[in-house]
């Protein structure tokens, strides 16, 4: 398995969005490993991931994939986070594994509850075919990275950027709309309820993300009562892109108040 491996200090693993590579999430892994061993890794059905998909284990094989990489790094503990589709297999694999997970972080992420709505149907019925459609309704975007840079004179060059990262990184969408089908008749929400590791819910504005409403990620505030929930300012669904010095902050401030002990290693 092909992983990405930098930085220093408590071990933060993250899983890649529904897009499935981990490159899209760079500027968020940079500012991270200042303070942090951030591990990733695409997931295992990417065929730059070097991992193994278990079409009879579905999506509970990127859960696998996440125990797997504990295995090869060795490590007896670390924080998880999730990123969008990424959140449910790192809230999964925090339910099932909750001796491993000294915290859990959801970045944007879709609740257990989730499943496809019209416009998400209408790609998935030919994805191939109408992704360039899709690629052209994700320019609104713009207006998210934008917004997180003041102004256009600093946002369209992060915006090609991001384009750039995209072309040379790129996706599937069979690949994704099978990820989006691997959820029918899965039921994670009865596991996830007996979850009680320390858990911060990121959102961007309820204005700017066009993903994911962040009505849907503050889900599990309701699922889980002790969880932190926290609004990025300025962002939408692509903080861990957008403002990625900000999201860094947020997930200090939430490791800094964890309960002595749960934490088992200081921030430097």
């Amino acid at each position: 398995m092909n992983i990405y491996d930098v930085g220093s200090g408590p071990p933060l693993v993250i899983v890649p969005g529904i897009q499935g590579r981990w490159e899209w999430m760079r500027p968020g892994i940079d500012a991270l490993s200042q303070n942090y061993r951030v591990v990733t890794c695409s997931l295992c059905d990417e065929p730059t991931s070097g991992g193994h998909f278990d079409h009879e284990r579905g999506f509970y094989s990127y859960v696998d994939q996440v125990t797997d990489i504990f295995a090869t790094l060795e490590l007896s503990d670390a924080i998880v986070c999730g990123v969008s589709y990424g959140g449910l297999i790192a809230a999964t694999f925090a339910a099932r594994h909750q001796e491993r997970v000294s915290a859990l972080v959801l970045l944007s992420a879709l609740p257990p509850s989730w499943r496809a709505n019209a416009r998400a149907r209408f790609y998935l019925g030919a994805p191939r075919l109408l992704f360039p459609l899709f690629v052209l309704s994700s320019l609104r975007l713009g207006r998210e990275i934008v917004t997180a840079h003041d102004g256009p004179m600093a946002g369209i060059p992060a915006a090609l950027r991001h384009a750039w990262n995209v072309v040379t990184h790129p996706t599937s969408p069979a690949r994704m709309a099978r990820r989006v089908q691997l959820l029918n008749g899965v039921d994670l929400t009865s596991e996830m309820e007996r979850l009680s590791v320390p858990t911060l819910a990121v959102t961007g504005e309820d204005h700017l993300d066009y993903a994911v409403p962040p009505a849907l990620t503050r889900e599990y505030l309701r699922l889980w009562p002790h969880a932190r929930g926290e609004v990025l300012s300025r962002t939408g669904h692509l903080g861990v892109i957008t403002r990625p010095e900000a999201l860094a902050r947020l997930i200090d401030g939430f490791l800094a108040d964890l309960p002595p002990g749960r934490e088992r290693r200081m921030i430097g």
